[in-house]
């Protein structure tokens, strides 16, 4: 046996569970198992299993601390099924293609399928793995494959536009330590919505009205916070997912800079609020002065599929 491979896995967005169980057709995963073999051979059986589970991993801060966070943190399987493609038998030499469908089933201790997710303390991953067995003289053959869990466009319902508009400025900052580093100066703009579809960009502007200093860059950073845990007790992480530059140096006073930002596949989905955890967005404008001094303003921005 040369190799198993699975390929083509062709799964449906999935849309919300509580439209799936109002729904005649239930979501599947569907492709093909492609086995190539150099000459024939017997197997006990070809089996697919569908993994899917919410692993949370505390930030080291906080472990130890609260006995309620340690035992939230444990992880949450949210789907575990095995279907057989393949009887025992004998494959033949050259290349073996076996289709296979699979419904997606929630274990009956799962409310719903959250959006794959891959983050720093928390993860939310699917797996599919094709088990190919053997006789006890063989090694059995195994593969696995990721696959990507989104909700359909539109299940969450719509969310209305929020436009956001923004005044940067000393007095408008919160939690400054050395305010005397801080110099005079005045940023307005807006964002065009914090209610923010993953499939369109955020998008906005700004305009940096005054400056008594040079300014030396202009950033958009996106951050994830994590949250794990329950009311008893949690911890909270906020990290970095993408930071983009929209002004390079000392921008022109009075010229509007467009804020763009595309959202990134797997290190962001739909905002996720879950008994043990959060999955919650935040936007920061971030401005660097040239004696390297910064100041932040931050944004709460709420993803959908809407």
């Amino acid at each position: 046996m040369s190799a198993l491979q699975v390929t083509h896995i062709r799964g449906q967005r999935l849309g919300d569970l509580q439209d799936i169980n109002r729904c005649d057709k239930q979501e599947v995963v569907s492709g093909v198992v492609m086995v190539d073999s150099r000459s024939d051979t017997r197997h006990d059986g070809i089996t697919l299993t569908i993994d899917g589970m919410v692993n949370l991993q505390l930030s080291p801060r906080s472990a130890g601390i609260l006995e309620s966070i340690v035992n939230s943190s444990k992880p949450i399987p949210l789907i575990n099924q095995s279907i057989e493609i393949a009887k025992s038998g004998k494959l033949p030499a050259g290349q073996t293609e076996i289709p296979f469908e699979l419904p997606l089933t929630l274990r009956s201790s799962s409310k719903t399928l959250y959006e794959t997710y891959h983050g720093i303390y928390i993860t939310v991953h699917y797996c599919l793995r094709c088990d190919l067995k053997r006789s006890l003289l063989a090694k059995d053959v195994n593969r696995s494959q990721e696959f990507i869990v989104e909700y359909k466009t539109g299940t969450g319902g719509k969310e209305p536009m929020e436009r956001v508009n923004f005044e940067i400025r000393p007095e408008t900052l919160q939690n400054v330590r050395d305010r005397a580093r801080i110099p005079q100066f005045l940023v307005r703009g807006h964002l065009d919505s914090v209610n923010c579809p993953l499939s369109k960009p955020l998008t906005g502007e700004l305009t940096v009205c005054e400056c008594e200093r040079g300014i030396s860059s202009i950033e958009l950073q996106l951050v994830r916070l994590e949250t794990c845990g329950s009311s008893e007790g949690y911890s909270k992480e906020a990290s970095e997912i993408q930071n983009i530059q929209i002004g390079e140096g000392d921008v022109c006073r009075g010229v509007s800079i467009p804020v763009y930002m595309l959202f990134p596949r797997l290190f962001t989905c739909a905002t996720t609020i879950a008994p043990n955890f959060k999955i919650e967005f935040e936007l920061n404008i971030v401005i660097i002065f040239d004696n390297d001094h910064l100041v932040v303003e931050t944004f709460p921005l709420k993803l959908t599929r809407t």
